[in-house]
């Protein structure tokens, strides 16, 4: 209430500083030169007078007359003009016309810019309230376990075979509950057939077995962290936020602490903390990573409601990046099929030579293996599968990515 009171203070003045000028009266100034000519024609006027009683005589008059007129032109061409008076009827419409645009035209503005309904999309909410209403939404989210049972409602059933599978490696880990590989296929296994509360089960023995603070350990724990919010398709439940709130107690630089911990922000609408929180990660993490690619997907929309001028940095190396360039599809249509296989296959070669080298994310390799199942090269695919398998294991979102990719090229 108290900004449309300020908004209509301040309309009413800008159009009272309108309107005033218009509805002023205009008459002869009285200021100090007008009277000056005044006074000088009072003169003039006194001289005649003493010429009809004989006080002077004649050449003693026109002496006088002409001092005094010489003075008066000189005061006269030294007073302001004064301007002719228009009629008040016109000044009355066209202070109201002028009115009219200015308040009119403030209120049309932002009716169109602004948000003038309450109760739209975005309505006018105080900062303390909205704040309030955050930390209460964060208060009311279901439990990790509760998100996982919605969604287990809504999955369909298990294919046999994997499920066969699956069971034949649980009974496999039973008999050896501290190797660490079965561990891994059973997260994995877990995870194909849609039970996420067994795979973090797997994922919790996983993580004891590893030293208390060592490399490993952190990095199966992310896993653990990347697998509760892939469960619950993005949700960041209390217990994945207290799961990255640890992370960033051991390491405040944790690029996926600050990724999730930048969601929930996101999701109980403090678009400013997740922007903080995104930032950084943008910024200072490697752009293989998949944190920092989901970061980059979503922090122009936190900038955007957080009202930041922000502008994404482009990847280094950008230009870098294999994929064909206009200039190269043009070429290729008009080669020869041998060339144009040749073309594909030098594109397909430095592809691979970096990611070997340097890595990549999770797309790279998908698409590697994309193109490798075109060439028809179907054991070289198979062999970047099962590599690009060991890279991403356990990060879900990832190895959805690269699975999708060997289905699309025909591997098993």
């Amino acid at each position: 209430m108290l900004f449309w009171i300020i908004c209509g203070g301040l309309a009413l003045v800008a159009a009272a500083l309108v309107a005033l000028p218009l509805l002023r009266t205009t008459g002869a100034d009285d200021g100090p030169d007008r009277r000056e000519v005044e006074i000088y024609r009072a003169q003039l006027a006194e001289i005649d007078r003493d010429i009809a009683r004989g006080v002077i005589t004649g050449e003693e008059a026109e002496r006088t007359r002409t001092e005094v007129a010489r003075r008066l032109l000189a005061a006269d061409a030294a007073a302001p003009r004064a301007m002719a008076e228009a009629p008040r009827g016109a000044s009355f419409v066209m202070a109201a016309l002028a009115v009219a645009l200015v308040a009119g035209g403030g209120i049309a503005l932002y009716g169109r810019l602004g948000v003038a309904n309450a109760s739209g999309p975005f309505p006018d909410i105080p900062r303390a309230a909205r704040i309030a209403a955050s930390e209460e939404r964060s208060a009311a989210r279901i439990s990790q376990e509760q998100a996982m049972e919605t969604v287990a409602a809504g999955t369909p059933a298990p294919d046999p075979e994997h499920l066969a599978l699956v069971e034949r490696l649980r009974a496999v880990v039973a008999e050896n509950p501290e190797d660490e590989e079965g561990l891994n296929w059973l997260v994995r296994g877990e995870v194909g057939i849609g039970d996420y509360a067994g795979a973090l089960e797997a994922q919790d023995r996983l993580i004891a077995l590893q030293p208390e603070g060592s490399p490993s350990r952190r990095t199966e724990v992310v896993n653990r962290l990347d697998m509760m919010v892939s469960a619950v398709r993005g949700y960041v439940s209390p217990e994945a936020e207290a799961l990255a709130l640890r992370l960033l107690d051991e390491n405040p630089a944790s690029l996926p602490g600050r990724y999730y911990l930048g969601l929930h922000f996101q999701q109980i609408d403090r678009p400013d903390l997740a922007f903080r929180m995104w930032r950084g990660v943008v910024a200072e993490g490697p752009p293989q990573s998949p944190h920092v690619e989901l970061a980059r997907q979503f922090i122009e929309e936190a900038a955007f409601r957080a009202g930041v001028d922000y502008t994404l940095p482009p990847l280094p190396g950008a230009d870098a990046l294999p994929g064909p360039t206009a200039e190269d599809m043009a070429a290729a249509a008009e080669m020869s099929a041998e060339d144009r296989a040749a073309m594909v296959e030098g594109m397909v070669a430095r592809l691979s030579d970096r990611l070997a080298t340097e890595g990549g994310p999770a797309s790279d390799w998908a698409r590697l293996i994309g193109a490798l199942g075109v060439l028809g090269q179907t054991e070289r695919a198979s062999a970047i599968l099962g590599e690009a398998r060991q890279v991403f294991a356990g990060r879900t979102e990832e190895l959805a990515l690269i699975e999708a990719a060997g289905r699309e090229a025909g591997l098993e």
